[in-house]
C-alpha cells in the first residue's frame, strides 16, 4: 500500500472552456482525472452559458488572462501533461502556443474543438489557420474527429472516411507537424473506428458503439484520458486504449440517465470493473 505522505499525484493542465452544464470542456477534463487519480487544474479560455440541448451565450477571456492563468499555474506547480480543447480564437491560440513553448510539458494533447454535434464549422477559417500554425507543431498527440481532421488537412469536406482519404488526411497533419495523431469517431458496421498513426504505422482501433443521447462531452473525455495515461507512463498505444475503455464505461454507465431534456453527460465515476 502506497504511504499517503509520499504519493505525489501526476499534474495535469487543462486549457479550454467551461460548459455551465458541466458535461463538456474542463469539467469533463477534471471529472475524469478525478476519476484516474490525477491531480486537474484548468485554464478558462471562454465561459459559456449551455445545457444539454444548446449553447445561449459564449464569453471569451481575454489574451493576457489566459497567458497569465498559465503562467501563474505553470510556474509553480508545473504539469506532466497538457491538453487544450475549446479555444475558438487565434489570439488565444497564439498565446497558448506561447505558454506550451515556454514551459515545455512532456506530453501535449491537442483536442482541436472545430465543429458542432452536426459537423459543421463553429468558427471563421483563421481559427483553423491558427491551429495549423501554432498547435499542431507543438501537438504530441492531436485528436481530431473526422468533420474536423477535413478542416485541418484542408481535404474536402465531401470526403468520406474511406482507407485512402483517411490516410491521405493523416500525411497532411503529419506534414504540419503532430508527431502522433488519433482520428476519432468514425461509425462502420456497429463500431466506433478510431484511427492511430504515428508516421510510420496506422492502425485502426476500434471500439464498441453504444446506443445513448447521453453523450455530450465523450470526446473531451478520451482525449483527456489519453492524457492522463500519458503522464502516469503508458506507451501513446496503450494509453489510448485505457482511454477507449474509459470512455464506454462512462458511456454505458449513464446510456440510461435523462438529466436534462437533450443530449445529457457521462457517468465519470462509475468505472469499477
Amino acid at each position: 500500500m502506497k504511504n499517503d505522505s509520499q504519493f505525489q499525484p501526476a499534474k495535469l493542465l487543462t486549457i479550454g472552456g467551461s460548459d455551465s452544464g458541466g458535461a463538456a470542456g474542463i469539467q469533463a477534463d477534471l471529472k475524469t482525472w478525478t476519476a484516474l487519480a490525477v491531480y486537474g487544474m484548468s485554464v478558462v479560455t471562454a465561459v459559456t452559458a449551455q445545457n444539454s440541448m444548446q449553447v445561449t451565450a459564449v464569453h471569451y477571456s481575454p489574451p493576457d488572462l489566459v497567458t497569465a492563468q498559465i503562467d501563474a499555474v505553470l510556474s509553480d506547480y508545473g504539469a506532466q501533461a497538457l491538453k487544450t480543447g475549446f479555444i475558438g480564437k487565434t489570439d488565444l491560440i497564439k498565446v497558448i502556443s506561447s505558454g506550451i513553448q515556454e514551459y515545455k510539458p512532456a506530453h501535449v494533447v491537442i483536442d482541436p474543438v472545430l465543429v458542432n454535434h452536426q459537423s459543421q464549422p463553429m468558427f471563421l477559417p483563421g481559427v483553423v489557420e491558427a491551429y495549423r500554425t501554432h498547435l499542431l507543431p507543438l501537438a504530441g498527440l492531436v485528436t481530431p474527429n473526422w468533420a474536423e481532421a477535413l478542416l485541418l488537412s484542408r481535404v474536402p469536406a465531401s470526403a468520406l472516411p474511406h482507407q485512402e482519404n483517411i490516410l491521405e488526411v493523416i500525411n497532411r497533419l503529419h506534414a504540419l507537424g503532430a508527431r502522433h495523431i488519433l482520428i476519432t469517431g468514425v461509425h462502420r458496421d456497429g463500431l466506433v473506428i478510431d484511427t492511430y498513426s504515428n508516421g510510420s504505422q496506422h492502425q485502426q482501433l476500434p471500439r464498441p458503439w453504444i446506443e445513448t443521447e447521453n453523450s455530450h462531452g465523450s470526446g473531451d473525455t478520451l482525449s483527456a484520458a489519453i492524457c492522463a495515461y500519458l503522464a502516469q507512463g503508458d506507451s501513446m498505444v496503450d494509453a489510448i486504449l485505457q482511454a477507449q475503455k474509459f470512455t464506454a464505461k462512462a458511456l454505458q454507465a449513464a446510456r440510461h440517465w435523462r438529466l436534462g431534456k437533450g443530449h445529457g453527460p457521462l457517468s465519470h465515476f462509475s468505472q469499477a470493473d
